[in-house]
């Protein structure tokens, strides 16, 4: 076990020896930001031989990726920084499209906003997308914009594809996954509904918020079996399982990849249970101050605060 330390809060993850699997950071040192990789200790080693994170996954090798996983289990790794030096960033800050959402893709949050929009007898996946022109990361402020009225949160998984792909079956999915993270996907209630769509309500500056790192697939195992919650102010809002989604990974990524290119680099965000600030009679929509903690087991804890 490592015990990380990381602006007052304290991280734990369970490492087997000679299991030990890797966690990509995007993180600004001394204010140039740079990928790194979590090192056994509970450090970080910089990366620097890529440009950012979207170039990481583009043009990282397997012989690369032993290396580094290699450079992780060194007991004399050299170059170590701690987290209290150096700034978190959002994983992926600047992703190369929009991201793609899956929308009501738990039953309960269909039940919840049924009041609001029916989709209790859907038969096929809702799909949108959202902009993010620069991913806010762990720590850092959710703007609070004087025009919008019901903000809200919206804890996902999110699916970061490691390579192009096109036409591909449910059964070769999983070939194209890079790895996993945790996305709140931060929504303008009064906007949403005033445009009678969800591009304009959820992507206002700021309102991407993915972190606090990506989890290479091969660490997570069964990704139909994760706890996904969310906490505002101490306060559990969202607690659900990956494995009560309605439209799984592999469909997700199959499905949109008939007739669409899914470039390497491309977030999926898969959707959100029940508990947003919405579903709640009467709605207890956040305010500034609040402290949004969005979290999924093997992932981790992706914490903002409404500024």
């Amino acid at each position: 076990m490592c015990i990380i330390i990381a602006k007052g809060k304290i991280e734990i993850f369970y490492i087997m020896e000679g299991d030990f699997k890797m966690r990509f950071y995007t993180v600004k040192i001394n204010g140039k930001q740079t990928a790194a990789v979590l090192h056994k200790s509970g450090k970080l080693i910089p990366v620097s031989d890529f440009a950012d994170m979207n170039s990481l996954i583009d043009n990282i090798t397997d012989s690369r990726l032993k290396r580094l996983k290699a450079d992780c289990e060194d007991d004399n790794a050299s170059g170590l920084l701690s987290f209290d030096e150096v700034k978190m960033c959002a994983p992926i800050p600047v992703p190369k499209q929009d991201l793609i959402c899956l929308g009501v893709n738990y039953s309960e949050h269909i039940e919840e906003t049924k009041h609001i929009e029916s989709f209790t007898d859907k038969t096929d996946t809702v799909y949108f997308s959202k902009r993010a022109n620069y991913a806010i990361g762990d720590g850092d402020f959710i703007p609070n914009y004087d025009f919008v009225n019901s903000l809200d949160y919206e804890a996902e998984l999110g699916v970061i594809i490691g390579k192009d792909c096109k036409n591909i079956s449910e059964q070769d999915a999983s070939d194209y996954i890079f790895g996993y993270t945790v996305v709140n996907d931060i929504s303008g209630r009064n906007i949403q509904f005033k445009h009678k769509q969800w591009f304009f309500g959820k992507s206002l500056d700021g309102y991407t918020a993915i972190g606090p790192c990506i989890v290479t697939a091969d660490e997570i195992g069964d990704i139909n079996s994760l706890k996904i919650s969310c906490s505002v102010n101490g306060e559990i809002r969202q607690n659900s399982n990956t494995s009560l989604m309605i439209t799984k990974v592999p469909e997700a990524i199959s499905e949109l990849s008939k007739g669409i290119t899914l470039k390497s680099g491309t977030i999926i965000s898969t959707g959100t249970p029940g508990g947003v600030a919405l579903g709640a009679n009467p709605p207890v929509w956040l305010k500034s101050g609040d402290e949004v903690i969005c979290e999924i087991e093997k992932i981790g804890r992706l914490r903002n605060k409404v500024s």
